[in-house]
């Protein structure tokens, strides 16, 4: 999550490459500054995208949450002010909860009202978060190896493990989170890596981090959804949308501008922020 995109190019092992708009482009919203997550409110039939307005890691108050209708129309352009530099997003008990550096901003779902800030002790940059069945919430660290649960108003270390390998996308499946992980030996002044990352699964109950198979070391990934059997995820330094089916392997389903992050779904479309265009595409799928 930099302003600065390094020059890199990843490939997974039967990739093949398909434009947007050959995988279902429907619309683009644009105007936004640095917009990093879309997540999908369908309760009140709208997506909420976060935009950083500055540096990814600098708290100066530009931060702000904007509203879109499900077709990609503004409904209201700054909704929530006063964030830093926002990023994933989770909806849990009436409540929205914001990524924001090394807090957790939480905004009254109905009215659009900051009503809380939540410090999480010893985080270093706050990227996704997620929410599963019982409430709770969890958010990751992507320079600790670390991933937080709140439940509540209350943070706590849910799992540090450096088999995470700088995990930045997550999405609560089932009994599962599953975590796009962006690499090993980042490079603070580009956020390249030595090694790139893949797509893991932490179990819920057990808190056991496994690598799924097939999907290891193939990219620099962000945001991370799964719709059925099927995970997609983002590789930010190249813009490109990927899907993996257990057994499998990553397939490219688009490319976009380098700059593709923490996409959001309704279960049947992908929301992908484009951080560098300043814009939200939607895609349709098969």
């Amino acid at each position: 999550m930099k302003h600065i995109i390094a020059s890199a190019v990843f490939a997974a092992n039967g990739a093949f490459t398909v434009s947007a708009a050959q995988a279902g482009e429907l619309w683009r919203a644009t105007g936004f500054e640095q917009p990093e997550s879309a997540l999908a409110d369908t309760a009140n039939n709208r997506i909420i995208v976060s935009s950083i307005a500055g540096n990814p890691g600098d708290a100066d108050g530009n931060g702000y949450l904007s509203l879109l209708s499900m077709d990609g129309k503004v409904i209201t352009r700054h909704w929530v002010d006063g964030m830093d530099a926002p990023k994933g997003m989770a909806i849990a008990d009436g409540k929205l909860y914001a990524a924001d550096i090394t807090k957790v901003r939480v905004v009254d779902l109905a009215s659009g009202r900051l009503v809380a800030t939540i410090a999480v002790p010893g985080a270093v940059f706050l990227n996704d978060m997620t929410e599963d069945s019982a409430g709770n919430v969890y958010v990751s660290d992507m320079l600790a190896d670390t991933i937080y649960r709140i439940d509540g108003d209350r943070p706590e270390l849910f799992v540090k493990d450096a088999a995470l390998a700088s995990p930045n996308g997550v999405f609560a499946d089932g009994g599962r989170l599953i975590v796009a992980s962006w690499g090993r030996g980042i490079d603070k002044t580009d956020f390249s890596t030595a090694e790139p990352g893949g797509l893991l699964s932490v179990d819920l109950a057990t808190r056991k981090v496994t690598p799924l198979p097939g999907a290891q070391n193939f990219a620099d990934l962000d945001g991370v959804v799964a719709i059925g059997d099927t995970i997609y995820a983002t590789a930010y330094m190249t813009g490109t949308l990927y899907s993996y089916k257990p057994g499998g392997a990553p397939q490219v389903v688009a490319t976009f501008k380098p700059g593709s992050a923490d996409i959001g779904t309704d279960g049947e479309h992908i929301f992908v922020p484009l951080m560098g265009e300043g814009e939200i595409a939607a895609l349709g799928l098969d």
